[in-house]
């Protein structure tokens, strides 16, 4: 598929905004950007909807309340292993939605980017049609908000590498872009992924099993980030 570069998906001068729906969305879809966007001095705001509580419906090990309070820190650390620590972080923000129940939101978060977004801006969010819930909801929303504050829509998929087959007719291939990572920048991504312990590990106190297990992470750590513009 064509080729993109970070220079073109967000134009010197220009503001990128991450709308990632939970802790680790943001370096799974587009971690390898946020570093050529750090290099090309793009100011970058990420906008954190929900705090990923209900990643481990009845562990014991895991509650809400300890997700609520671990998965932010995993996106701080995962941040500084991309080298975005600082005064080279982006800014974050955090919306406060409820995990697993953004569409109730969605009026909230609508309103919250109508707030954030100016006409010069980027806005990178998980694709409308990607089949999990809350990537559709924030996609739905800021596509809203973009139109009305006349500003860039770039979609990322996630959950539909796992649905999705070659040729699939239901991904809109041709708006699709590749944007290649350099062996330092992979890597780099790599250690970031590597900092969401909650979802690499098995829990125990139900059985369930990791949820980046290997065939995600297979799917989303590959040596190009894929663009719907």
């Amino acid at each position: 598929m064509p080729t993109t570069t970070a220079a073109e998906l967000v134009p010197p001068g220009r503001r990128a905004v991450i709308v990632a729906p939970h802790p680790d969305d943001e370096v799974l879809a587009c971690g390898g950007l946020l570093q050529q966007l750090h290099a090309q001095r793009t100011r970058t705001v990420l906008l954190a909807v929900t705090n990923g509580a209900a990643s481990h419906p009845g562990s014991t090990l895991l509650t809400p309340t300890d997700l609520a309070r671990l998965r932010p820190r995993e996106t701080e650390a995962a941040l500084a292993a991309l080298g975005l620590s600082g005064t080279a972080a982006p800014q974050v923000l955090r919306a406060h939605l409820d995990d697993g129940r953004v569409q109730a939101g969605l009026e909230q978060l609508h309103n919250l980017l109508l707030q954030l977004l100016r006409p010069d801006d980027v806005v990178f969010v998980t694709w409308r049609q990607d089949g999990h819930p809350d990537h559709e909801a924030c996609g739905l929303a800021a596509s809203l908000a973009a139109r009305a504050c006349r500003a860039t829509l770039v979609e990322m998929p996630v959950w539909g590498w796992h649905w999705a087959a070659p040729g699939d007719g239901r991904v809109p291939w041709q708006r699709a872009r590749r944007l290649e990572l350099g062996a330092d920048q992979l890597q780099r991504k790599r250690r970031a992924v590597a900092c969401f312990q909650t979802q690499l590990q098995e829990d125990p106190s139900t059985g369930q099993a990791a949820v980046l297990g290997p065939h995600v992470l297979a799917r989303l750590l590959r040596p190009y980030e894929i663009y719907f513009a």
